[in-house]
């Protein structure tokens, strides 16, 4: 074998079995990211819909005071 054949078969013997391992490395952390995602799209969610209650509930105290003060306006 000539020294070129030689270095190539070396490093795919030893390239070879680690980019294997990279690569079974990165769709783990792939997998993981995606549940990540998933987890942060259900919490923004919740967030919104809690944001969008206290919004409600302030429209609706907003609302009451001024038919209170319309109330006793009238009183």
């Amino acid at each position: 074998m000539s020294a070129i054949d030689d270095t190539r078969k070396v490093m795919q013997d030893f390239l070879a079995p680690e980019l294997r391992a990279i690569s079974v490395r990165l769709d783990a952390l792939e997998k993981r990211f995606e549940d990540s995602d998933r987890r942060s799209e259900r919490r923004h969610d919740e967030v919104l819909t809690a944001i969008a209650r206290v919004s409600d509930v302030t429209s609706l105290r907003e609302r009451i005071t001024r038919l209170e003060s319309r109330d006793s306006a009238h009183q």
